[in-house]
């Protein structure tokens, strides 16, 4: 079941939002920005408890506008859970089959069926109190999916949750939406969240999208500055472009050197000459080995090394610049050393100058 927003607009003294999007039939959308873009009204547009001034909200090609929030038939997790405390586990997953008139044992049925898919069997009879957040987090999930909705909304369902149990969570929540095949659209501020459980990410600012595409299109190949700098880490060095070679291979002058970029190829159209531009890597896009080829390669003195488990970093300040790589596997840079490396030209990507 598809849900597509067409020129949804919704005005605020800070900004309006304006959205054009479409989630796909069983994928899992996310919606990831920082706090106050949109984000959670976008959420409240789709399911009806606010009213867009303008566009059009479909749920399987069909319009929702008119339709009140409880017969848009949508599923939904919030960030408090909103679980009953006076209702037993079983009895809060059953209150939405229950009022859309399912009889008593098939509404039973079909909490007890979430409850082991959800890891919790055997908690039928238990109080919302004497649980855990992440186990009220799974029944609020289980509750949500229980009247069999054409659409599931999770707004920060994790955000309450240690560092640790996210984690686990996020992979229940992404193993049983692809079980289930329920279309669902994710509500987070937390990128490495976004990147680990979305089929698409849609990256938004001030009530807009900025970028709509898969995690590795979104982290690998920014669409501006601001997705660049909000997704993972990003290096950013200002240039003008020089030569375009093929179509794909870019030349660009910058202040710490002559940097070749390849563009993907996909759509991707080279820019002109003179034009600004900035380039763009990833920690993880350096080279270290001696015998490289010529060009792309940045000499600095690093600033500081840190050892965070996996691999090691290193702030670099090369001609002013500050730069973070990732150092060899084993490798140690201490404050203060110079050193080199070279960057792939595969993994450079270039992004409009801000203004331009």
């Amino acid at each position: 079941m598809s849900l597509r927003l067409q020129g949804v607009r919704k005005s605020y003294p800070e900004f309006t939002i304006q959205l054009d999007l479409q989630a796909r039939g069983g994928e899992l959308l996310t919606l990831l920005g920082p706090s106050g873009c949109g984000k959670t009204t976008s959420l409240r547009l789709v399911a009806g408890f606010l009213r867009p001034e303008a566009g059009r909200i479909l749920i399987g090609g069909k319009s929702v506008e008119g339709e009140p929030p409880h017969r848009r038939r949508i599923g939904i997790v919030f960030q408090d859970y909103a679980l009953f405390p006076n209702l037993s586990v079983l009895d809060n997953v059953c209150f939405g089959p229950a009022v859309q008139g399912w009889d008593r044992a098939r509404a039973r049925a079909r909490g007890r069926e979430l409850l082991a898919m959800v890891h919790l069997p055997g908690y039928e009879r238990r109080r919302v109190h004497t649980l855990s957040g992440g186990e009220r987090q799974r029944v609020a999930l289980a509750r949500a999916l229980a009247p069999r909705p054409r659409l599931l909304l999770l707004d920060e369902p994790l955000s309450a949750l240690d560092a640790r149990l996210r984690r686990s969570l996020r992979q229940e929540i992404q193993a049983v939406q692809r079980e289930l095949q329920v279309t669902t659209v994710y509500v987070t501020h937390d990128q490495e969240e976004a990147l680990a459980i979305s089929d698409r990410i849609a990256v938004m600012r001030a009530g807009r999208v900025e970028q709509i595409g898969s995690p590795e299109e979104v982290y690998r190949r920014p669409a501006s500055l601001f997705v660049a700098g909000f997704i993972g880490q990003a290096n950013l060095i200002p240039g003008t472009v020089r030569e375009v070679r093929g179509g794909r291979s870019v030349s660009v002058e910058t202040a710490v050197g002559q940097f070749r970029s390849v563009t993907s190829g996909d759509g991707e159209s080279a820019p002109p000459p003179g034009s600004q531009r900035v380039l763009m890597f990833r920690p993880e896009a350096v080279q270290w080995k001696s015998r490289l080829p010529a060009g792309n390669r940045i000499q600095g003195r690093v600033l500081r090394c840190e050892f965070l488990g996996a691999q090691a970093q290193a702030e670099v300040d090369a001609g002013g610049l500050r730069l973070t790589v990732v150092l060899p596997e084993g490798a140690r840079a201490a404050p203060g050393s110079e050193i080199s490396f070279r960057v792939d030209p595969e993994r450079c990507h270039l992004l409009p100058a801000e203004g331009s």
